[in-house]
């Protein structure tokens, strides 16, 4: 019977009048969608020209069927790799090919298949462990590493396991640059160099293990003594910075002390070359006065003698408040303290130091000051005399 024949409530696999909440026959089933695709049916007594007519809708429909499915197959062959992704086709598997970012297609399985790989992403990997130095010390160091896919191809398919092999290259590069160094040099001076020369080594072994690997960083994140010797270590890091700032100040100290002295030493060899060029200046005055003194003296000596003592006493004189007094009168001479007097003058009112005169000195005999100005006269002119 066909499905769409009216009427009727059998159901298209033959299950007759059977009630709606009885369960359908498997075997029957079976059965009959045998019979239906062998040519035989309900009609299966007539003759055979009925079933060679029966035969045709049979292959048109399976015809179309491998047809659907030959293009879902192939359908299945199409695929999208991502821009931080390159494809890896497999065929039978073993490498083909590798293909770049955008819409792919290869022949659907079982002949090939794709494997898509990040080669964009920073991957990560960490070790901690005891290493010793060259100096047979111990410490403990933690490395940070930073890496990235750099060949599909070698990444798949050259070493079973590339970030294992990583994890191991990683060991031993850094146990040999530690190993070539002393504990100093990795705990504090060359930290930053220990990890640099650990991934110029490390770079090396994945290249010659071709694991299709790059490292973009490697960062020594710690690197520290053993806890049994940490507190010891400790005071030995706090000696050597406490050296470094006596050394630092003591460098402030000098170039704050050198440029004063040396400015100090060039002014007083400055002054010191004034005072020269002032003494050479006096001196070669002297001289020349002393040598036109010379001539005048040989020109006229009386002269010239004569006033080299006046000018002598005037300025011995004006330098001094002594009181000359030139008398002949016999007798005794009380001098009076013309020093605390003139002192006390030159601290009185300016009236009194105009109207007064110099002290008088009393004499005896009742002679008046000074002895007189005859007296005084005639001292001075054997004075003279006598010169």
């Amino acid at each position: 019977m066909a499905w769409n024949e009216p009427g009727g409530d059998k159901d298209p696999w033959g299950s007759g009048n059977r009630g709606s909440n009885s369960p359908p026959d498997i075997e029957q089933m079976l059965k009959r969608f045998k019979e239906r695709f062998s040519g035989r049916g309900d009609g299966g007594g007539s003759g055979g020209g009925d079933g060679a007519g029966g035969k045709g809708p049979i292959m048109g429909a399976a015809v179309v069927i491998l047809g659907i499915i030959v293009a879902l197959w192939v359908a299945s062959g199409f695929y999208v790799v991502d821009e931080r992704e390159q494809g890896v086709v497999l065929q039978f598997g073993a490498f083909s090919r590798v293909t770049q970012p955008g819409l792919r297609w290869h022949i659907p399985w079982p002949v090939e298949k794709v494997e898509t790989i990040n080669v964009t992403e920073i991957r990560e990997a960490s070790d901690r462990t005891l290493m010793l130095t060259e100096d047979e010390n111990i410490v403990e160091v933690e490395l940070r590493v930073q890496y990235r896919i750099s060949d599909v191809q070698n990444y798949l398919f050259n070493v079973r396991n590339p970030d294992e092999t990583l994890q191991q290259a990683t060991k031993s590069s850094l146990r040999e640059i530690v190993g070539q160094n002393n504990l100093d040099f990795v705990l504090v001076d060359g930290r930053a160099q220990v990890a640099n020369l650990t991934l110029d080594r490390l770079q090396d072994i994945l290249t010659d293990y071709g694991t299709g690997l790059f490292v973009t960083n490697v960062n020594l994140t710690d690197a520290r003594a053993p806890a049994q010797v940490q507190d010891a270590f400790l005071d030995a890091i706090k000696a050597r910075e406490d050296r470094v700032r006596l050394v630092n100040e003591a460098e402030s100290y000098a170039n704050d002390r050198i440029p004063s002295a040396r400015g100090n030493a060039a002014r007083e060899v400055e002054q010191a070359e004034g005072y020269r060029e002032r003494v050479i200046a006096r001196a070669e005055g002297d001289a020349s006065r002393f040598g036109q003194l010379v001539t005048e003296v040989r020109r006229a000596p009386e002269i010239t003698r004569n006033r080299l003592y006046l000018d002598t006493m005037t300025e011995v004189m004006n330098n001094t408040s002594k009181v000359l007094v030139d008398i002949d009168d016999s007798g005794s001479l009380m001098m009076l303290p013309l020093q605390e007097m003139l002192r006390g003058m030159g601290s009185g009112s300016t009236s009194d130091s105009k109207g007064s005169s110099a002290p008088p000195i009393l004499g005896g005999g009742g002679s008046n000051s000074f002895g007189g100005r005859s007296n005084t006269n005639d001292a001075r002119s054997r004075d003279r005399e006598r010169r």
